[in-house]
């Protein structure tokens, strides 16, 4: 078995913390993983790792093999980005993390155009609503929506996305249609637990006055897919950002409540650790994510 593999594993599972995670990372299966540790020790003649149900630890032995390993596989990934940079072609493994619901409905339909236009690049794409640390998870490129605040990483603008309210016709028909966002207290309202401000929703009035109303969810979720299905089936309102409900506000499943007042609007972004040495998959793959997106998202 390549050595190159075996130690690829070996650092994969160190940083993951589990088996099923450096699986998950290395795209590849759990007994895999294992068989390549395994054959690592019978070569070196020294155990790694010590192994319970519940958690790995290293021994002495595995925690210097892992710091020269960590050493070897950041040289050839070193490697690999000078000669990329010289030929400026697009190759190797390109790590991403994307938003879960955004990754499913804006950035899957784009993978394969990007893969037909760089056949060398290998896309490994992690979907989470987990703010990942990209140094120490190795990612090279993330896509978040935020206002992002300063930081040591470098980001690029793809478009913006803004909150709305939002609730079905037939809802409104039935519990009638807020005049103000005070009524919103009123109203059955389905709360996505991950916005920032929490259930304190805030608006700029048509004066430029500002408006905040605290909510009594009858239902919260972290997802906003959650959120949005309750709606249309007629439940209550919902503040999602338009990328999500966009469409359902074109064929009318959805109508904009209190348009006239705004709610928050969001960057979305692409983001990678340092401009210092931009590889040219990661440089074009945000060419790339720009031109996609740029007549916005909903």
């Amino acid at each position: 078995m390549d050595k190159f593999e075996e130690m690829r594993a070996f650092a994969a599972v160190v940083e993951a913390g589990s088996f099923v995670g450096a699986a998950d990372a290395l795209q590849v299966s759990k007994t895999a993983v294992s068989r390549l540790v395994g054959d690592l020790e019978q070569r070196l003649g020294a155990r790694l790792m010590q192994r319970t149900t519940r958690r790995l630890s290293l021994t002495e032995a595995g925690e210097r093999f892992h710091a020269r390993c960590r050493e070897l596989l950041d040289g050839i990934a070193q490697a690999e980005a000078e000669l990329t940079e010289r030929t400026g072609r697009a190759i190797g493994p390109l790590r991403l993390n994307v938003p879960v619901s955004f990754g499913l409905l804006h950035l899957a339909p784009l993978w394969p155009g990007f893969m037909a236009r760089h056949p060398q690049v290998l896309l490994e794409v992690t979907l989470s609503d987990r703010l990942v640390d990209l140094v120490d998870e190795g990612i090279d490129l993330a896509v978040r929506i935020a206002r992002l605040p300063s930081s040591s990483l470098v980001s690029r603008q793809l478009t913006t996305t803004r909150m709305l309210l939002c609730a079905s016709p037939e809802y409104l028909r039935r519990e009638g249609e807020p005049a103000h966002p005070a009524d919103l207290a009123q109203h059955s309202v389905m709360a996505y637990t991950l916005l920032s401000t929490g259930e304190q929703w805030s608006f700029t009035g048509p004066e430029g006055d500002e408006v905040s109303v605290r909510i009594a969810p009858r239902m919260r979720s972290n997802s906003g897919d959650t959120c949005v299905a309750a709606a249309l089936a007629h439940q209550g309102i919902v503040l999602q950002p338009s990328f999500m409900v966009g469409t359902h506000l074109q064929t009318g499943a959805l109508r904009e409540v209190l348009p006239q007042y705004r709610s928050m609007e969001f960057g979305v972004y692409a983001v990678y650790p340092s401009r210092k040495h931009l590889t040219p998959k990661v440089r074009l793959l945000v060419d790339y994510l720009v031109e996609a997106l740029g007549g916005g998202v909903g």
